[in-house]
């Protein structure tokens, strides 16, 4: 079963997002808190493979609780909630380790198919890892491993998130050219993707300050100026 922690403290919303995941087959636990997420995420021993957390919520909120569960694990896909007026949240969510965003009032069909997008994401990752997949990928001094989702930078391993893991290897099938925006939101967030490109600036920044020597001074993820970003070992 597909399972999805959602973390809500407003009553309605939080159903709202319950029922419509549940008709689309997914197998949902639900929190009223920051608190009571982690707890339940604990008591189901991390065995979830999404978890869309709200932003503002009393007591602990939505970005420390996507701070917690990205320490606990790489592979969790998360989606921050979030309102038209927290636009630093956004980026913040996601320097912090979350995946998309979806911002509200939002669609059922918009939620559903972010959650789809993400939960493919995952599954294709436990498949590899499953099947003890260990085709690697090398570009000058990294090497990306395509069935841990890691990436050694001269034997230094450097934890990826789900996100993070896609930009690289599509970056590592494509060294040298330049990639505008569009073309890296669509093979990473989908052809349905609902949101903004600049979800994939934030990510190019995420990702420059952990593999970069001088992230202000990229070497490796360069910008090609009006258009995107292109890889060079």
């Amino acid at each position: 079963m597909k399972r999805i922690l959602v973390v809500e403290d407003e009553d309605a919303i939080r159903e709202f997002v319950v029922i419509n995941l549940q008709r689309a087959g997914y197998d949902v636990v639900e929190a009223n808190s920051g608190e009571a997420a982690l707890q339940k995420y604990e008591e189901n021993h991390g065995e979830f493979d999404v978890a869309i957390l709200d932003i503002m919520m009393p007591g602990i909120d939505g970005l420390t609780v996507c701070k917690e569960l990205r320490k606990k694990s790489g592979n969790l896909g998360i989606i921050m909630l979030t309102a038209k007026t927290q636009e630093m949240d956004k980026v913040t969510g996601l320097m912090l380790g979350a995946d998309d965003y979806v911002t509200k009032p939002f669609s059922p069909s918009e939620l559903v198919a972010r959650v789809d997008s993400l939960y493919r994401r995952v599954a294709i990752a436990e498949m590899r890892e499953e099947n003890n997949f260990q085709e690697e990928l090398v570009s000058g001094d990294f090497v990306l491993n395509l069935r841990n989702r890691a990436l050694k930078k001269k034997g230094r391993m450097i934890e990826l998130t789900q996100v993070e893991f896609q930009i690289m290897e599509y970056f590592f099938s494509n060294p040298g050219v330049a990639l505008d925006r569009t073309n890296i939101l669509t093979h990473v967030w989908g052809e349905a993707y609902y949101g903004e490109e600049k979800i994939v600036d934030v990510n190019i920044r995420r990702l420059r300050m952990k593999i970069e020597d001088e992230p202000s001074n990229p070497k490796h993820i360069v910008t090609v100026w009006g258009l995107g970003y292109k890889w060079e070992a």
